[in-house]
């Protein structure tokens, strides 16, 4: 069932909302103080492509560099981003059938607005080790 969702999330916004990140991502890139945010914005790009199986989960060990890095992200792009998921996510709501990917794409929202400090992780095992790495069983 995941593997029908994601194909379909792909063709009905997966693509254009990738394209999206990647594009902050390279202009951050491209102003080479920005490249943790470059990065940040071409890991979600990964995750918007292909999100049902996958799940968003804090890193405890993240700082208060990540915090204010976060606050400056939602200035530059996260802001913008996230309308471009809310419009998606309304476009997509109309049928019955992109009801579960509008859902899903105002899930992607939290890590839109905060990239530093969070790790995207396979949903059946969505948890952190006391020193905030993701450990596979």
């Amino acid at each position: 069932m995941r593997v029908v969702l994601n194909v379909v999330w792909l063709v009905f916004g997966g693509i254009w909302l990738a394209l999206a990140y990647v594009v902050a991502g390279v202009i951050c890139c491209i102003l080479v103080v920005t490249i943790p945010w470059g990065i940040a914005s071409f890991r979600i790009a990964n995750y918007v492509l292909w999100p049902f199986g996958r799940t968003v989960v804090s890193r405890p060990t993240a700082g208060v560099g990540s915090l204010l890095g976060n606050v400056v992200w939602i200035l530059v792009a996260g802001i913008w981003l996230v309308i471009g998921h809310i419009v998606t996510a309304i476009a997509q709501a109309v049928t019955i059938i992109g009801i579960p990917l509008a859902i899903a794409n105002l899930k992607v929202i939290p890590v839109t607005l905060a990239p530093l400090g969070k790790e995207i992780v396979p949903s059946d095992r969505p948890f952190v080790t006391a020193y905030g790495a993701y450990r596979p069983s």
